[in-house]
């Protein structure tokens, strides 16, 4: 995957046209080389609002081919969530409709989409509404990534997220509340992993 990672570095430029392609391949590594232009090409700094929309669209339009773990990782946030972050005019209402999809990934995508705005905006609101969707998700890449976006949002709020875990730390699944109580100290820790499901 390496190989492929490096690849993906030499055609950021790659026409949309051709990365949907790419995502039509029923080669995994192939598709993770699509997902990986497109998450170098979203993260790029001179990216044009043309080519994220390009992106953005291709990304939801055919995300029946996102369908793994690492697909989703390698451009929900960089793509879905720089797209939706760079302009006010655009609603995140999107990220509302996949956390509430049947499908996994896209409730991945709706999760992690949101590590733009922690990490570059240190907007936290979406993070915490879209965990208590997902809050009870026994799906494991689900429950991992809504743990994952909660401790980064912690990192930023962390009285929020301490709120957060008051009121759902016994339904969250082991995974998910795990992940969200690492950068807490051991007192916390262990007082959220001895809630129990009521």
């Amino acid at each position: 995957m390496g190989q492929v990672f490096e690849l993906a570095k030499e055609f950021i430029e790659m026409p949309a046209g051709a990365i949907e392609k790419l995502m039509e391949s029923s080669v995994h590594e192939v598709r993770a080389g699509a997902m990986s232009i497109m998450g170098k090409s979203g993260a790029a700094k001179k990216v044009t609002p043309e080519r994220l929309k390009e992106l953005y669209d291709l990304y939801i339009r055919r995300h029946d081919r996102v369908n793994n773990w690492d697909l989703v990782d390698l451009a929900a946030h960089q793509v879905i969530g720089r797209y939706l972050a760079d302009s006010a005019d655009k609603p995140r209402k999107v990220l509302y409709y996949l956390a509430r999809s049947k499908d996994r990934w896209e409730r991945r995508t709706a999760i992690l989409a949101t590590a733009h705005f922690i990490l570059k905006l240190r907007e936290v609101d979406d993070t915490f509404r879209i965990a208590g969707i997902l809050v009870s998700d026994e799906e494991e890449f689900v429950s991992k990534g809504v743990g994952w976006m909660l401790r980064a949002a912690g990192d930023v709020d962390r009285e929020r997220l301490l709120k957060f875990l008051d009121k759902h730390a016994a339904d969250m699944s082991r995974s998910a509340l795990r992940n969200a109580i690492e950068h807490l100290d051991k007192e916390q820790r262990d007082r959220y992993l001895g809630i129990k499901k009521g």
